[in-house]
């Protein structure tokens, strides 16, 4: 039986696995980085699967695409499915009405409605819900799919891959630049904060007028507070400036968290073609699957089935790059 290689163990690349060993393929795994971890991208993602509110400044495929998100994580691991809270403050209510204008699957909340959902968030009279959304731990994640992976005998390999594989799937994101020209980085800066006094039991997105802030509940008082897209390529450090926004947009949604406790500070490169939409790629002997940008978790299966598709069934989904393959 042919063995196929999947080259990065982030997010696209064990996706992609997953999908390949659902319908009988043979898969091992290599990543010269070892484990998942702070050294991929994928690590510091918001987790959120909310096509209808990514709908709102992205491409039509993000909201058809990343609908079968949900139902396809939630059989490999622990999905929250409550939803997502768009507020915003009374000075920002255009904002909130251009949000509204541009997505779907919302209802409106108001005064009453939103302490319902979220007790901590009594400040706010207007906001949007969209219920059908939902997020996951992107940690716990990437260590359940390993898991699963080496339980259903998927080999993993902390080497580089061997030169001139047959069979081979590159998932390195911008490591795969040489091969992928048109790839660029989006640098992206988070915090993980721990905030006892305030309790949210859903991702709550913040039209804040000078950064649209989301904040992710990873449980005991933690969030994940992002995020920056800044077209830039230095992943060294985050810039005072972002911290003191991502810090005052939190303050805004509720000045509990002025008392937050900084646990970790986030910056990576999201790869991302010109369009900001996910490729897959047949070049010479490889399919590259690449291009998540900002969409890593919500847009991982539909890349994962696409590459499947094509690899062992030499169908074309919609994802693959006709032009370059």
């Amino acid at each position: 039986m042919t063995v196929w290689s999947v080259i990065g163990a982030g997010v696209a690349g064990l996706a992609v696995a997953s999908e390949l060993v659902s319908r009988g393929a043979r898969v091992r795994v290599f990543d010269p980085g070892g484990p998942p971890g702070p050294h991929g991208c994928s690590w510091w993602a918001g987790g959120m699967l909310a096509p209808w509110c990514e709908y709102e400044n992205a491409e039509e495929p993000v909201l058809r695409l990343g609908q079968m998100a949900i139902d396809w994580w939630a059989e490999r691991t622990k999905v929250h499915k409550r939803g997502t809270l768009v507020v915003a403050n009374p000075r920002d209510f255009p904002d909130l009405r251009r949000f509204a204008r541009r997505t779907e699957g919302f209802s409106e909340v108001n005064k009453r409605e939103i302490p319902r959902l979220e007790p901590d968030l009594q400040d706010f009279s207007k906001g949007l819900y969209f219920g059908a959304e939902a997020h996951l731990d992107p940690r716990q994640t990437l260590q359940n799919l390993t898991c699963q992976l080496r339980d259903q005998g998927v080999q993993f390999h902390n080497t580089l891959a061997p030169p001139n594989l047959e069979n081979a799937i590159d998932c390195r994101g911008l490591r795969a630049r040489d091969d992928l020209h048109d790839l660029r980085g989006v640098k992206g800066e988070m915090l993980v904060i721990r905030c006892p006094d305030v309790t949210l039991t859903r991702p709550v997105r913040l039209l804040h007028p000078r950064m649209p802030l989301y904040i992710v509940p990873r449980g005991d008082g933690v969030y994940m507070l992002g995020a920056t897209m800044i077209e830039s390529e230095d992943s060294s450090r985050i810039t005072a400036r972002s911290m003191l926004e991502l810090l005052s947009a939190a303050y805004a949604l509720n000045p509990a968290f002025g008392e937050a406790e900084v646990l970790e500070i986030g910056v990576d490169l999201r790869p991302a073609f010109p369009d900001n939409l996910p490729r897959i790629r047949r070049l010479r002997r490889t399919i590259y699957a690449n291009g998540l940008y900002r969409h890593g978790y919500l847009l991982a299966p539909a890349l994962a089935k696409g590459v499947a598709d094509l690899a062992l069934d030499n169908k074309h989904s919609e994802m693959v790059d006709e032009d370059r393959a």
